[in-house]
């Protein structure tokens, strides 16, 4: 009897957990052959790289957006899989969301040039959070320092493919790394917006690669 209840509750929990999410996987190679994004100062191009089909977006002077079409997003998990390289101060990327246009949003970002630098100081410049337009990275690095940035334990390789999973809250965001259970980066919301756009995001000077991405909604 009590293995019956037990087996009860288990499906019940499972039947509740899929309710409460709304999964969405977006094949990035077609969005864009099909032109189902907006781009923000970049130039798109559909990516083929064996199991990673996706994107790419060229470098150029200020940061860049992708936002998707019909993906507004307010609380769950995005997930992606990024590549940017080994080149100092040349390799920005990462998720912006709750966009509201081109200049309002956040984002969560990476430094791979940052990964395994030699200086300590630029080792935990890592990872980043942002929100524009009152937080970009130089405010929060010079009021609140440390805050908002943190070094990667056991970083995967600057140059290649690495996943990324950022978990976004009505209060707070939380990103991990490959198979990490633990966040490499988990800070409190800056933004007092809380829904809006995803989009894929390149930093000054930055291009980047973006395959494989998914959005788990979780409802209110």
């Amino acid at each position: 009897m009590r293995k019956k209840i037990l087996l009860f509750l288990v499906l019940v929990l499972a039947i509740e957990t899929s309710s409460a999410q709304k999964v969405k996987k977006i094949n990035l190679h077609t969005e864009i052959k099909k032109n189902r994004l907006h781009i923000a100062n970049r130039i798109a191009s559909p990516l083929n790289d064996k199991k990673y089909q996706g994107l790419e977006l060229n470098e150029k002077e200020g940061e860049g957006i992708v936002w998707l079409q019909n993906q507004n997003f307010s609380k769950g998990s995005i997930e992606i899989d990024v590549k940017g390289q080994d080149v100092f101060q040349k390799s920005f990327l990462g998720i912006a969301f709750h966009g509201q246009n081109d200049s309002i949003y956040e984002a969560v970002y990476f430094r791979p040039f940052n990964f395994y630098a030699q200086d300590s100081v630029r080792r935990i410049h890592a990872v980043q959070y942002i929100a524009h337009p009152k937080f970009g990275w130089e405010k929060l690095r010079k009021e609140r320092n440390a805050e908002f940035e943190k070094a990667i334990p056991n970083a995967p390789d600057p140059n290649g493919w690495f996943y990324a999973r950022i978990e976004i809250s009505a209060t707070e965001v939380a990103v991990f790394i490959e198979k990490n259970l633990n966040p490499v980066l988990h800070v409190k919301r800056l933004s007092p917006y809380s829904d809006g756009k995803v989009g894929l995001f390149v930093g000054d000077n930055s291009g980047g690669k973006f395959a494989n991405l998914k959005i788990v909604r979780f409802k209110s």
